[in-house]
């Protein structure tokens, strides 16, 4: 009996997880502007997306290379950024080993709409022009304390004696760390990327309040926009299908390579 209950608890669970997203998913192949009402089968709202025949379409087209330019700069940057500072701290010892820990999660679970306001009040003290570089600048900001969280737990993993064996046998620390340290790490720091990458796509509070007044739009700012006008564009059906779908395969391969990895090192 508590076998049975378990497993309909998880499948109540995972259906008010993915049914939004499935009911978007359906509803993305039909015409219709309103989700519920079914007008029949149709391919038109993601000929719309990719051909950019709807009104709007410039604009959401527009957003949605905003969006993916500034995740994909704020995730390579945050990941770098990220796992030198996760091996910075892991060679730390005692109480200064804590404290920074505990420094690097307080922007974890601080709200988003504080982490913006403090950004866009430091950007304006600084007298920097909100824009592209304040955006990007903010996103490298709360995504990096990701990257340590998940490089983090690679490097308790890895033999603490290898990188002091490369250096004893003759190389450089940069040739130690791109030789020897990084191919360890490899797992998480793709791991934090993907991750950094999610946040990034995902956020608009900081955002929101650190893209100025010069009409930079994401693709969660527009959303805001369009929802203020009275309702959402069609084609964001389809376009969040995509997105959901896109980084699902991801998630697989990422697994898959792990999986087989851990499986290698094992035999």
């Amino acid at each position: 009996m508590k076998k049975l209950l378990a497993k309909i608890y998880i499948g109540v669970l995972l259906l008010l997880l993915y049914a939004p997203i499935l009911l978007i998913t359906i509803f993305s192949f039909t015409e219709s502007k309103v989700i519920g009402n079914w007008t029949g089968f149709s391919t038109q709202l993601y000929s719309n997306v990719f051909n950019g025949a709807t009104n709007g379409s410039t604009t959401l087209i527009s957003a949605v290379e905003n969006t993916l330019f500034i995740a994909v700069v704020a995730a390579f940057v945050s990941t770098a950024m990220g796992t030198v500072a996760a091996i910075g701290i892991f060679n730390l010892r005692g109480r200064k080993k804590g404290a920074m820990k505990m420094l690097n999660n307080i922007p974890m679970v601080n709200p988003d709409v504080i982490t913006g306001v403090s950004l866009f009040l430091l950007f304006v003290f600084l007298h920097i022009s909100q824009g592209y570089l304040t955006v990007i600048l903010a996103h490298i900001t709360f995504c990096t304390p990701y990257v340590v969280l998940s490089v983090m737990p690679r490097l308790s993993q890895m033999n603490p004696n290898i990188y002091e064996a490369a250096i004893d046998l003759g190389a450089t620390p940069w040739q130690a760390l791109r030789k020897v340290m990084i191919p360890q790490l490899r797992p998480g720091m793709i791991s934090g990327f993907i991750l950094a990458f999610t946040m990034s796509l995902d956020d608009f509070a900081v955002t929101f309040f650190t893209r100025g007044s010069i009409g930079l739009d994401t693709l969660s700012t527009y959303i805001y926009t369009d929802a203020r006008k009275g309702g959402l564009t069609p084609e964001l059906r389809p376009l969040m299908a995509m997105i959901f779908i896109l980084i699902l395969i991801l998630l697989l391969i990422i697994n898959v390579r792990q999986a087989k990895s851990t499986k290698n090192s094992i035999n």
